[in-house]
């Protein structure tokens, strides 16, 4: 007889959302953890000096809050508390104010001067619409049940980064703002498609805003384990699985991994075709990561930019487009573009008293050993003169160190895949329920399945949805997040 109904593999925020789903159902599950600490993408630790808190991975969480399933759950009564910071975004320019995403369209529209209107007719259908579009957006694929908002979606997201900039845009402001946003797709933003992201996250800024966990990104993962365990669920940490041989019996097992680890520990129980779909799969590019403790907060040449829990540094459309292109190229931007977390200005447990935190990466070629620290400081300081002259200790980590933090950061990719429209529709490999696989007791979870990166959870609940269609071992039906 099995130990469990469901082992997940992994403890981000996908494989707890997954095993959530299930214990909900009445599943006995048990999480197995390769690392000392759960969280995956969601961890926290003193990564520099004592008394200094800072995210190993994701810092700034719009999905979280939006994320349809995350809203059904109790996680204020495990310990979540949600900071908000006076501005979503912020990103300067060499010359006069920055362009703010701010929460209300209207003050976004007055950084933006000439392209105040512009842009409020890209964004503000999608704002009004915000609940029923980002249930279709984080579904899998399926009959869409609000055809027009989607297609009206579909008709810009489709579109390159940069088109969507130069098409909707003439000032420099609005541009560089629309291209920074599409730069988290961390594909060239000549690539079609590119747009989509940075729409979906220019609409989050006004509907829910970019919050950041009180105590930092661990704060998400604890108030889900809690949960989890609320329900009886039961997590065992510092376990690295080799082999599916050793995990405990159970019916069915759930993988919050990106296809290699899942090559790794499951291949020789998957049949050639698919695997030779998953040793296919494209990553993206690599990360370049670099933590500070301050002895005060960053002195930007803008005062706007200190309302900002994050800065994008990398000056005009055409300057971010260069620099998002040189890893496809495997090459490193002299100037590249940097996105930047203070979450220290909004949350004092951070540092010590009068002290502060940052947190700042780049893209990179997949799997570089180039140290980009030098040229992610000098954007910094580019933007921020004397930031140099704060620094007690950094922490720098490229592609093979992130990856030895989480595994799922295949040479460093923080994506779980290349943001190809393939890959974010249907997954690894093409198939009608894009979380099974060919072994019936076997499924995927992680970001590499539809609807892709973000710590919104909802790979790991369709999976686990999945699971509750073809294993219906309990009596009673998960409720909560439909995607309609």
């Amino acid at each position: 007889m099995p130990s469990s109904d469901a082992v997940v593999v992994g403890s981000g925020p996908n494989g707890l959302a997954a095993a959530i789903v299930l214990a909900q159902a009445g599943y006995s599950v048990q999480v197995q953890e390769a690392a000392d600490s759960i969280g995956g993408g969601t961890r926290s630790a003193p990564l520099t000096l004592p008394g200094f808190t800072h995210d190993v991975c994701s810092a700034v969480h719009p999905l979280a809050l939006a994320s349809p399933f995350f809203q059904t759950l109790p996680l204020a009564d495990h310990g979540l508390r949600w900071i908000e910071p006076p501005v979503p975004l912020a990103h300067p320019l060499d010359d006069g104010p920055p362009a703010l995403l701010a929460r209300s369209i209207e003050a976004t529209g007055r950084t933006l001067g000439s392209d105040a209107a512009s842009y409020r007719t890209l964004i503000e259908p999608f704002v009004t619409e915000w609940e029923p579009l980002i249930r279709e957006l984080l579904a899998p694929p399926h009959l869409p049940h609000r055809p027009l908002l989607l297609a009206r979606f579909g008709l810009q997201a489709l579109r390159s980064g940069q088109g969507l900039a130069m098409g909707h845009f003439q000032g420099d402001r609005a541009r560089a703002l629309s291209g920074g946003l599409g730069a988290h797709a961390a594909v060239p933003l000549t690539w079609r498609g590119s747009g989509a992201i940075g729409l979906v996250l220019a609409a989050a800024g006004h509907a829910v805003g970019w919050p950041i966990p009180a105590g930092g990104s661990q704060a998400l993962a604890n108030a889900l384990a809690s949960y989890f365990r609320s329900l009886g669920g039961t997590i065992v940490t510092s376990t690295p699985v080799r082999s599916l041989a050793e995990l405990p019996s159970s019916s069915v097992v759930l993988l919050d991994l990106t296809p290699r680890q899942v090559l790794r520990i499951a291949g020789d129980q998957l049949p050639s075709a698919y695997h030779r779909s998953l040793e296919r799969y494209r990553y993206g590019p690599g990360t370049y990561k670099v933590d500070w403790a301050l002895t005060g907060p960053v002195p930007w040449k803008a005062p706007e930019c200190a309302l900002a829990s994050t800065v994008h540094l990398g000056g005009s459309l055409e300057e971010i487009i260069r620099a998002e292109e040189a890893p496809w190229k495997r090459e490193h931007a002299e100037r590249p573009f940097v996105l930047l977390t203070q979450p220290s200005l909004f949350d004092p447990t951070r540092a010590p008293p009068g002290q502060h935190t940052a947190w700042a990466y780049c893209h990179v070629p997949h799997g570089s050993t180039f140290d980009m620290t030098a040229r992610i400081e000098a954007q910094v300081e580019r933007f921020a003169p004397g930031f140099r002259d704060l620094i007690l200790a950094r922490s720098s980590m490229g592609p093979a160190a992130l990856e030895s933090h989480n595994a799922n950061l295949v040479g460093g990719d923080i994506g779980g895949g290349a943001n190809t429209l393939f890959r974010l529709l249907f997954g690894p490999a093409l198939r009608r329920v894009p979380y099974s696989t060919p072994n019936q007791r076997l499924y995927l979870c992680s970001s590499s399945t539809p609807p892709g990166g973000g710590v919104h959870g909802m790979c790991g609940y369709h999976a686990a949805r999945a699971v509750l269609k073809a294993w219906p071992l309990a009596m009673t039906a998960v409720g909560g997040c439909h995607s309609r």
